[in-house]
């Protein structure tokens, strides 16, 4: 028999309702923020994997030139041109009672030597002052060279006549120069050359030679100096441009 408690017809009673969320839905301001933070973590990455690209690139380029570099020397062994001063004689020094320089002409020849087996150096005209070597640094001539191609394996005699011009001298100055039979000078020369590999050719830089202690002669009245000089030796120094200076 059926138990007389239980109601054959009675539903079973429901299950409890889920408890209701107290969360409010984000706010738009919410989901801007977030959004934002998606952003900038993106445009981050981004970031850092540009970086890495331009730093992994730039590390081969410099390894790159460093192995041509190499090679170049490797191959080639270049050497820088060698100048010395053959002779240096002052033909005419002329100094005024009021200690002037009214004239000066010197005669220059100038040695270049290119030491190399495969390079040719092209030279653009060379400028160069004679300087007296005194604490002063008078200014007693100015001349130039012409521009030449200078082939491996050569050497080449370059000769001028440096000239003055009137200049104000000090007293003291003008009466050294007057009495000289003999002056020591400093020869500076300045120009641009390029080097040719070939029927490559490389851009032209600026060179700077500096030939210090020369002792020339001096001509006086009708005595003519020998055309001899002492000392010579000169150092040649690359004058490159990164942008507005000159190492």
């Amino acid at each position: 028999m059926a138990d007389p408690a239980v109601n054959p017809w009675s539903k079973p009673n429901p299950r409890p309702p889920p408890p209701r969320s107290t969360s409010l839905p984000p706010t738009k301001s919410q989901i801007e923020a977030a959004g934002k933070s998606t952003s900038s973590a993106s445009r981050r990455g981004v970031c850092r994997s540009c970086c890495l690209c331009s730093v992994t690139l730039l590390a081969l380029l410099i390894l790159l030139a460093a192995t041509v570099v190499g090679i170049f020397y490797a191959v080639y062994r270049p050497h820088r041109p060698a100048f010395s001063i053959a002779s240096l004689r002052v033909a005419a020094l002329n100094i005024s009672a009021a200690g002037q320089l009214i004239a000066s002409r010197i005669d220059v020849n100038v040695t270049v030597r290119n030491p190399n087996k495969k390079l040719v150096f092209l030279y653009d005209p060379i400028s160069f002052s004679v300087v007296a070597a005194s604490g002063s640094g008078v200014d007693v001539g100015d001349g130039s060279f012409e521009g030449f191609v200078q082939e491996a394996r050569s050497t080449k005699i370059l000769s001028a006549t440096a000239a003055s011009g009137r200049q104000q001298l000090e007293a003291a100055e003008a009466a050294d120069l007057r009495k000289s039979t003999s002056l020591m000078v400093d020869v500076e020369m300045r120009t641009k050359s390029g080097v040719k590999i070939g029927n490559l050719k490389t851009k032209k830089i600026g060179i700077k030679v500096l030939c210090e202690g020369i002792n020339a002669a001096v001509s006086r009245g009708k005595a003519t100096a020998a055309a001899v000089s002492t000392g010579g030796d000169c150092k040649v120094k690359l004058r490159i441009k990164i942008g507005k200076w000159n190492i």
